[in-house]
């Protein structure tokens, strides 16, 4: 059972007759025709809570879902109209989270300890790994420690999914125009916003050309966002991972300010909901149309 599914199923091939019918957990819209080197993506806006993990979480539904980049997906959703696809993760991120490595696992939420050779990074020591072990306002997701197995059968599930259906559309992209662009798309807490409303992440100029950070900040400023860039949020696993601007693969990440369309408390859209999508509209219009063979050359 999901709360608030998605409308558009995920695009993926027919199942053979005989085959068991599995939940989705991405889903691709892509355009009529592909017009830009451009894939936009939400990682973070997944609202399927499966009742088991549901009956297992040491938190209620909205503090679970206090976490996510809550209906960022629906911000961005008139991106395949504009000729550019949309991916989705459907899992919500206290589940798993696809914005980071495979090996990022907390040794303080896998009972009997990471496996030999595997050393936890500063952000999953600090709870928020693959399987994050805290939450929003930082409260413990788990009644326990969880099993290595179930960590990895969760990777399995979603995280490998995410990554496979992510390449897959850069690919495509760069079959057609031999260049393409991540646009990771996350939002952020107002309290942490520091009176910016959009935070363009590219991993300190890593993850894509100059170029490529310059025409996302101008098309956002065009719409009237105030932005700043890589503080506090320079980007994660997804930019490290598919943003290589030597092999002309660039990612950028922009964060929104959920005070722009969220009611932050009860994870409802807010009354400026409307307003703040029609004005991504406009920036994604600017993106998909902007020269991008000459912007790269």
């Amino acid at each position: 059972m999901s709360l608030d599914a998605p409308r558009t199923a995920a695009q993926s091939p027919e199942p053979a007759a005989d085959a068991p019918s599995a939940p989705a957990v991405v889903s691709v819209r892509r355009p009529v025709r592909l017009l830009a080197p451009l894939v936009f993506a939400s990682p973070h806006s997944g609202r399927g809570y499966d009742p088991a993990f549901l009956a297992q979480s040491a938190l209620s539904l909205i503090q679970l879902r206090r976490s996510e980049d809550a209906y960022v997906d629906e911000l961005i959703a008139s991106a395949p109209a504009h000729g550019a696809p949309l991916l989705t993760a459907l899992f919500p991120r206290v589940y798993l989270d696809p914005n980071r490595a495979e090996d990022e696992l907390d040794p303080a939420l896998i009972d009997g300890g990471l496996p030999e050779g595997v050393e936890p990074s500063q952000r999953a020591a600090a709870g928020l790994g693959v399987a994050p072990r805290l939450g929003a306002e930082g409260r413990a997701i788990h009644r326990g420690r969880l099993k290595l197995s179930e960590v990895r059968a969760r990777i399995a599930e979603c995280h490998a999914p995410y990554h496979a259906a992510l390449e897959a559309e850069m690919r495509a992209a760069e079959a057609v125009f031999g260049c393409a662009l991540l646009v990771d798309c996350h939002s952020m807490p107002s309290s942490g916003a520091r009176g910016f409303d959009m935070v363009i992440g590219d991993r300190h100029g890593t993850s894509c050309a100059p170029a490529v950070t310059a025409e996302v900040e101008t098309a956002l400023r065009a719409a009237g966002f105030r932005t700043i860039r890589n503080t506090p949020y320079a980007g994660g696993y997804a930019t490290q991972r598919h943003g290589r601007p030597q092999a002309r693969r660039h990612a950028v990440q922009i964060e929104i300010n959920r005070g722009l369309y969220l009611d932050e408390g009860r994870v409802t859209r807010s009354g400026t909901f409307a307003q703040t999508r029609a004005r991504l509209d406009g920036v994604i219009a600017a993106l998909v149309k902007a020269d991008w063979l000459a912007i790269l050359a």
